[in-house]
Protein backbone atom coordinates (compact mmCIF):
# COMPACT_ATOMS: atom_id res chain seq x y z
CA UNK A 1 0.00 0.00 0.00
CA UNK A 2 1.46 3.57 -0.55
CA UNK A 3 1.97 6.29 1.81
CA UNK A 4 -1.64 8.48 0.45
CA UNK A 5 -3.71 5.34 0.38
CA UNK A 6 -2.42 4.54 3.57
CA UNK A 7 -3.06 7.99 5.17
CA UNK A 8 -6.72 7.51 3.55
CA UNK A 9 -7.25 4.49 5.67
CA UNK A 10 -5.67 5.44 8.63
CA UNK A 11 -7.67 8.55 8.72
CA UNK A 12 -10.90 6.84 8.27
CA UNK A 13 -10.04 3.92 10.71
CA UNK A 14 -9.28 7.04 13.59
CA UNK A 15 -13.13 8.21 12.47
CA UNK A 16 -14.49 5.40 12.90
CA UNK A 17 -13.09 4.48 16.21
CA UNK A 18 -13.52 8.20 17.32
CA UNK A 19 -17.38 7.50 16.72
CA UNK A 20 -17.81 3.83 17.47
CA UNK A 21 -19.77 5.13 20.75
CA UNK A 22 -22.38 7.51 18.44
CA UNK A 23 -22.81 4.81 15.33
CA UNK A 24 -21.69 2.13 13.80
CA UNK A 25 -19.69 3.23 10.86
CA UNK A 26 -17.77 0.15 10.06
CA UNK A 27 -19.76 -1.21 7.16
CA UNK A 28 -19.74 2.51 5.80
CA UNK A 29 -18.06 3.52 2.45
CA UNK A 30 -16.47 6.58 1.43
CA UNK A 31 -14.41 7.99 -1.41
CA UNK A 32 -11.25 9.63 -1.24
CA UNK A 33 -10.54 12.85 -3.87
CA UNK A 34 -9.05 16.06 -4.71
CA UNK A 35 -10.23 19.18 -5.58
CA UNK A 36 -9.75 20.98 -9.19
CA UNK A 37 -7.46 19.95 -11.86
CA UNK A 38 -4.09 21.18 -10.71
CA UNK A 39 -1.95 20.95 -7.63
CA UNK A 40 -1.62 24.56 -6.14
CA UNK A 41 -5.99 24.64 -6.24
CA UNK A 42 -6.27 21.10 -5.06
CA UNK A 43 -4.08 21.94 -1.95
CA UNK A 44 -5.64 25.50 -1.26
CA UNK A 45 -9.05 23.88 -1.21
CA UNK A 46 -8.21 21.34 1.28
CA UNK A 47 -6.77 23.81 3.96
CA UNK A 48 -10.04 26.21 3.26
CA UNK A 49 -11.98 23.19 4.21
CA UNK A 50 -9.70 22.51 6.58
CA UNK A 51 -9.91 25.31 7.94
CA UNK A 52 -13.81 25.73 7.85
CA UNK A 53 -14.26 28.13 5.08
CA UNK A 54 -15.07 26.07 2.38
CA UNK A 55 -18.43 23.97 2.90
CA UNK A 56 -19.85 23.37 -0.80
CA UNK A 57 -18.41 22.01 -3.95
CA UNK A 58 -19.63 22.39 -7.59
CA UNK A 59 -19.37 19.82 -10.33
CA UNK A 60 -20.61 19.59 -13.74
CA UNK A 61 -23.86 17.16 -13.86
CA UNK A 62 -22.75 15.75 -17.36
CA UNK A 63 -19.39 14.22 -15.98
CA UNK A 64 -21.45 11.56 -13.15
CA UNK A 65 -23.35 10.86 -16.58
CA UNK A 66 -20.42 10.20 -18.88
CA UNK A 67 -18.42 8.10 -16.11
CA UNK A 68 -22.09 6.72 -14.78
CA UNK A 69 -21.18 7.35 -11.14
CA UNK A 70 -24.05 8.40 -9.13
CA UNK A 71 -24.52 11.98 -7.44
CA UNK A 72 -23.52 12.83 -4.06
CA UNK A 73 -26.30 12.30 -1.61
CA UNK A 74 -26.85 13.61 1.92
CA UNK A 75 -24.92 11.71 4.77
CA UNK A 76 -21.84 10.53 1.87
CA UNK A 77 -18.35 10.70 3.29
CA UNK A 78 -15.97 11.89 1.61
CA UNK A 79 -11.83 11.99 2.35
CA UNK A 80 -10.54 14.90 1.10
CA UNK A 81 -7.07 14.45 -0.08
CA UNK A 82 -4.48 17.16 -1.20
CA UNK A 83 -3.09 16.50 -4.92
CA UNK A 84 -0.80 14.07 -3.91
CA UNK A 85 -3.78 11.98 -2.52
CA UNK A 86 -2.49 12.54 1.34
CA UNK A 87 -5.68 12.44 3.65
CA UNK A 88 -6.50 15.91 5.05
CA UNK A 89 -9.65 15.68 6.77
CA UNK A 90 -13.30 13.93 6.66
CA UNK A 91 -16.02 15.75 5.50
CA UNK A 92 -19.65 14.49 5.24
CA UNK A 93 -22.62 15.67 3.00
CA UNK A 94 -26.02 17.64 3.96
CA UNK A 95 -27.55 18.47 1.11
CA UNK A 96 -27.06 18.59 -2.77
CA UNK A 97 -28.50 20.83 -5.35
CA UNK A 98 -28.74 20.15 -9.04
CA UNK A 99 -29.35 23.54 -10.75
CA UNK A 100 -28.32 25.17 -13.97
CA UNK A 101 -24.96 27.48 -13.57
CA UNK A 102 -27.04 30.34 -14.50
CA UNK A 103 -29.04 29.60 -10.99
CA UNK A 104 -26.00 29.51 -8.56
CA UNK A 105 -27.09 32.01 -5.73
CA UNK A 106 -24.88 34.69 -3.74
CA UNK A 107 -25.47 32.07 -0.75
CA UNK A 108 -24.42 28.97 -2.42
CA UNK A 109 -20.93 31.40 -3.76
CA UNK A 110 -20.50 31.84 -0.19
CA UNK A 111 -20.79 28.58 0.95
CA UNK A 112 -18.28 27.46 -1.27
CA UNK A 113 -15.78 30.03 0.31
CA UNK A 114 -13.45 30.80 -2.61
CA UNK A 115 -11.98 33.89 -3.25
CA UNK A 116 -13.81 36.79 -1.97
CA UNK A 117 -16.70 33.95 -1.96
CA UNK A 118 -19.43 36.72 -4.09
CA UNK A 119 -21.35 35.34 -6.34
CA UNK A 120 -19.21 37.16 -8.96
CA UNK A 121 -16.17 35.55 -7.90
CA UNK A 122 -17.52 32.17 -7.80
CA UNK A 123 -18.57 32.96 -11.64
CA UNK A 124 -15.82 33.97 -12.83
CA UNK A 125 -13.59 31.39 -11.15
CA UNK A 126 -16.15 28.60 -12.24
CA UNK A 127 -17.12 29.49 -15.50
CA UNK A 128 -13.17 28.86 -16.46
CA UNK A 129 -13.06 26.03 -14.79
CA UNK A 130 -16.29 24.14 -16.09
CA UNK A 131 -15.04 25.37 -19.93
CA UNK A 132 -11.86 23.46 -19.25
CA UNK A 133 -13.95 20.45 -17.93
CA UNK A 134 -16.38 20.72 -20.70
CA UNK A 135 -13.51 20.88 -23.92
CA UNK A 136 -11.70 18.11 -21.79
CA UNK A 137 -14.65 15.72 -22.68
CA UNK A 138 -15.02 17.83 -26.34
CA UNK A 139 -17.91 19.79 -25.32
CA UNK A 140 -18.75 23.53 -24.83
CA UNK A 141 -19.94 24.38 -21.49
CA UNK A 142 -22.93 26.86 -21.68
CA UNK A 143 -24.54 28.76 -18.36
CA UNK A 144 -27.98 26.26 -18.74
CA UNK A 145 -25.88 23.78 -17.91
CA UNK A 146 -26.39 21.53 -14.44
CA UNK A 147 -24.20 21.86 -12.26
CA UNK A 148 -24.19 19.68 -9.05
CA UNK A 149 -23.79 22.16 -5.69
CA UNK A 150 -22.66 19.48 -2.49
CA UNK A 151 -22.90 21.59 0.75
CA UNK A 152 -21.13 19.65 3.17
CA UNK A 153 -19.68 19.70 7.20
CA UNK A 154 -16.61 18.92 8.04
CA UNK A 155 -16.42 15.96 10.61
CA UNK A 156 -13.18 15.25 10.96
CA UNK A 157 -10.30 16.21 12.32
Amino acid sequence: MDEANYSIEKMWNEFVELRSNEEDLTNSRYQSWHFCNNEEDANELAQLVIDGTKRGTASLHLLYEIEKTSLPKVGDYNIITNWYGDAQCIIQGINVHVLPFSEITEELAYIEGEGDKTLDYWRRAHLKFFKEEAESIGLVFNEDMLIVFEEFRKVYP
